[in-house]
């Protein structure tokens, strides 16, 4: 017997379809059929000419041969996929598409009937039948047949779910994960049926998968922004805060009619990721429907400015309509990084409480940048126009501002704990229990809007009992000799060739910075080179030179007169 969906999803996982990579795939499916051929000498005739060999139950010894025909269907189907995802771009390939999944339909078939055979155990016949209808919705859908295409994918889910419970736990779960996949299919039939209901239980699907595979996926998106869509044909304003906006734009009246799903969505998300990913898409939503109203927004400017001069300065519609926008990103982003915040604040408890090493664990300084971040988006918050003259909401803004500076002001605390510095810590945890009293006295008539909020009575436990802990350690910190003893020894900067006389543990003689002496070392005075002058020649006496000078002057005398005279000498 042959586990089937086992050798298929091992298979896909491996070559190419964890990246959602078809043409690797079918790279994969050709070269292991050529192999499974060559071992089982069950070749198509030679280079020179084609002999068709078809596999028959007679030759049905080898559970191989029915890999064989496996293979076939599976690289009909990958290649069917590739082409699904070109046909995004080139409508053509469609055509090519639907022929490539009949032909590994034919094949699927082929594999059911040899399965019927004596020789195959009865799992294995299940399989094959399941992988048949499997295939067969698949093409169906293609084809938008829905009543045929959902039969095909009951039969299967029923098969899947028969064999999950026929077998072990590990076994059963590759059966119920892709009765799983097919399940959002069968809805997606229904709704094309007409049944209404089957809209709802798809957006369920779509939310706890996190984005369907395959065929669905875009199908699914477009349906439910369809279904917004229709809705939102009825939807023609919006009430905030005591004002009620005519709401024009199509993309914003879908946006904001989803708006409550996806909240939901990301209350009940299971994990953190999913969680992050969800508010990622809302945000981005947001971000499209701020856009088209900004579009709109441009025109409207000049028309303002001319009102405002007669008007008493109320914003025009669409000016509230983009601050509501803006207010729902800003909360958004808020309460985004709240609940990052939160699972950091889990990572940090853990952390202490297991000290391992390896990747790089989470600090307080991660956890002070995300409250900047949430405070900057109260400024903006508070600076939205059409909302400065409402007073209500300015002390909301007020008191969340007031609690969030509460915490990243405990987190700057916990930072300086770290480096032992515990004056300053002690400092700022009185100045979170300040903001904290602040709140709790302003809070009277804003109960609803801290709702959301975390709880400040946590905080102040939770400083007080941080405040007496980091007395006790400043205090043990204060006792402990060698920690008092070593900072004055570095702090000096003496090198050890200076301080013999005194004995301390310094650790910093083992380390690589170890100071030993100065180097290099000072200047020191020293004599300078002498200077010479030269004084005995003011004492030196000449030799006489008179008979010198004479007989040189008779010389010139004599022959001065020669000269005048002509005398040749």
């Amino acid at each position: 017997g042959a586990a089937v969906l086992q050798i298929v999803k091992e298979s896909q996982q491996q070559h190419g379809l964890r990246h959602g990579d078809f043409q690797r795939y079918r790279g994969y499916c050709s070269r292991r059929l050529r192999r499974l051929r060559k071992t089982l000498n069950f070749k198509m005739g030679n280079r020179h000419k084609f002999t068709g060999k078809k596999v028959t139950e007679e030759i049905l010894s080898d559970n191989r041969y029915l890999l064989l025909i496996l293979m076939d269907a599976e690289r009909a189907w990958s290649y069917a996929m590739q082409l699904k995802q070109e046909a995004n771009t080139e409508p053509r390939k469609r055509f090519h598409l639907l022929s490539r999944l009949r032909k590994a339909v034919k094949h699927a078939e082929e594999l059911e009937r040899l399965c019927e055979s004596n020789r195959v155990d009865a799992k294995t016949k299940l399989e094959a039948q399941a992988y048949m209808a499997y295939l067969t919705g698949m093409l169906r859908f293609e084809h938008q047949e829905w009543k045929a295409a959902m039969e095909a994918f009951n039969k299967c889910k029923t098969i899947y779910e028969k064999l999950a419970n026929a077998f072990t736990e590990e076994q059963a779960v590759l059966y119920n994960q892709r009765v799983e996949e097919i399940s959002p299919n069968i809805r997606y039939c229904a709704y094309n049926i007409g049944d209404q209901s089957a809209i709802n239980e798809l957006m369920q699907m779509r939310l706890r998968s996190g984005g369907t595979e395959g065929l669905l996926a875009e199908k699914l998106e477009a349906l439910i922004t369809q279904t917004r869509a229709k809705q939102a044909a009825t939807m023609s304003e919006v009430e905030w805060r005591g004002r009620t906006v005519p709401v024009k734009i199509d993309k914003v009246r879908i946006f904001l009619l989803g708006l409550a799903d996806n909240e939901a969505a990301i209350a009940q998300a299971e994990n953190e990721e999913t969680k992050e990913r969800l508010f990622e898409s809302l945000l981005s939503e947001c971000r499209d429907a701020i856009q088209a109203v900004r579009e709109e927004l441009k025109p409207d400017q000049k028309q303002r400015e001319h009102a405002l001069e007669n008007d008493s300065g109320k914003v025009s519609n669409i000016q509230y309509l983009h601050s509501y926008l803006t207010y729902i990103k800003l909360s958004t982003a808020i309460k985004r990084n709240e609940s990052m915040a939160k699972s950091l604040q889990k990572a940090l408890l853990q952390q202490q409480r297991s000290d391992e090493d390896g990747k790089r664990s989470p600090r307080p300084q991660d956890l002070i940048r995300l409250y900047d971040i949430i405070l900057q988006n109260l400024v903006e918050l508070t600076q939205l126009p059409g909302l400065e003259e409402d007073k209500n909401f300015q002390k909301e803004i007020g008191l969340k501002t007031l609690v969030y500076k509460a915490y990243r002001c405990f987190f700057i605390a916990q930072s300086y704990v770290l480096v032992k510095k515990w004056s300053e810590a002690l400092v700022l945890y009185e100045r979170v229990l300040k903001y904290a009293r602040e709140v709790q006295s302003g809070a009277g008539a804003h109960r609803n809007s801290l709702k959301e909020l975390p709880d400040v009575q946590d905080l102040i436990t939770q400083v007080n009992a941080e405040k007496y802990s980091l007395q006790a350690a400043a205090i043990l910190d204060a006792n402990d000799p060698h920690e008092t003893e070593s900072p004055s020894q570095v702090k000096d900067g003496k090198p050890l060739s200076e301080r013999f006389e005194t004995f301390c543990l310094d650790p910093s003689l083992v380390s690589k910075q170890v100071s030993l002496v100065h180097f290099p070392p000072g200047f020191q005075p020293i004599p300078c080179k002498p200077l010479f002058f030269d004084l005995a020649l003011n004492h030196v006496a000449f030799p006489p030179l008179e008979d010198k000078v004479e007989q040189k002057a008779k010389s010139g005398l004599t022959g001065y007169i020669k000269g005048i005279f002509g005398f040749k000498s």
